[in-house]
């Protein structure tokens, strides 16, 4: 809803307008004299009505429907990117709607319900309101960028996440930007620079402007991090700090990704019996609704099965499955990934 911190006569004729009365009309309307509303058409800025007469101009906008409001707003703000409080709501089911999709990875759908807002808005002409929507829109984008494997360039996830961040940042919601950031740590991670990435994680698993949830989703990043650089003793005992917080939490899912993370830390390590025990824990009490879940509760099975020449054949063979799931959605880091796999053990 549009307000005016001062009314000058400008104001008072774009509210005529918007109300779409005549001068006598809008003047009866208020309860003021016609030369009072001609003066204001006729000065504009220059002048600004009584305290009294602010106070009713305050009122009639106060009462004025959702229409009159955004006629009003576009004739103060003729370059403002108007979205009617309806656009918001089917925006907002959008989001939903693209957030369900990019969980099961239904990414050119997705794309399609993000695209037709992005593509229909100029964020430096929103309100707060629709610039929200249109960052929230941004970091979906962004999230089905990096699930797709482009986390670099123009038209990756790491520049979607950057622009929302400021976008964010401009509106201060900070739980929002950190949450971003917690993001882009993940696309540093994906890129390779695994001791920044580790950096971040163990920034961010103490920040105070995320949730406890994602605080110890931080933490446990920081083994996956560390865990790929070879630190396995390190990243098992940040791994088991956020294990129990995701219990004490009441997290299921999480907790059973945890374990999931556990188990290639102790491949790592060569302990395979351990990894074996935490695989099976996660293949147990996980759930593989989502197609990238399957395919990287697999991989990591297909990993530890790879380590043990008694079970290496097993191992290629899961493997060959998380790859055909990883080729029919998309998932072009996975299949990095699988493929790394084979080589390293071909090696």
């Amino acid at each position: 809803m549009v307000s005016v911190q001062n009314w000058t006569g400008q104001e008072a004729g774009a509210l005529r307008a918007a109300l779409r009365m005549s001068s006598r009309s809008f003047a009866d309307h208020l309860g003021v004299a016609l030369r009072t509303v001609a003066k204001w058409e006729s000065l504009g800025t220059a002048t600004r009505p009584r305290p009294d007469t602010q106070a009713i101009l305050d009122t009639a906008l106060a009462r004025a429907d959702t229409n009159v409001h955004a006629r009003f707003e576009a004739l103060l703000f003729p370059g403002r990117t108007h979205a009617r409080p309806a656009d918001y709501e089917t925006w907002t089911e959008d989001i939903e709607r693209a957030v369900a999709c990019i969980s099961r990875q239904n990414f050119p759908f997705a794309t399609s319900l993000l695209n037709r807002w992005l593509g229909r808005h100029d964020p430096q002409a929103l309100d707060d309101k629709g610039l929200y929507l249109y960052s929230r829109s941004l970091v979906l984008l962004g999230d089905l960028q990096r699930d797709q494997g482009a986390i670099l360039g123009p038209l990756s996830a790491q520049h979607s996440y950057l622009t929302a961040r400021g976008m964010f940042t401009e509106l201060a919601i900070p739980r929002r930007v950190a949450q971003i950031e917690l993001s882009l740590a993940v696309v540093e991670e994906m890129s390779g620079r695994l001791e920044l990435s580790a950096r971040q994680y163990e920034r961010l698993a103490a920040d105070e402007r995320l949730s406890p949830r994602d605080r110890a989703r931080a933490q446990l990043w920081v083994g996956t991090a560390l865990s790929k650089e070879g630190h396995n003793e390190y990243a098992t005992r940040a791994m088991t700090v956020a294990t129990r917080a995701f219990e004490d939490l009441g997290e299921p899912e999480d907790w059973s990704v945890a374990h999931q993370k556990l188990a290639l830390a102790s491949r790592g390590a060569g302990e395979l019996k351990q990894a074996l025990h935490y695989i099976d824990i996660a293949r147990t009490t996980g759930t593989v609704d989502s197609p990238m879940q399957k395919v990287r509760l697999d991989t990591a099975y297909g990993h530890i099965l790879l380590s043990d020449t008694a079970t290496r054949n097993d191992g290629l063979s899961v493997l060959d499955q998380a790859a055909q799931v990883a080729r029919q959605y998309g998932l072009s880091h996975q299949l990095r990934s699988i493929e790394g796999i084979r080589e390293s053990s071909r090696g």
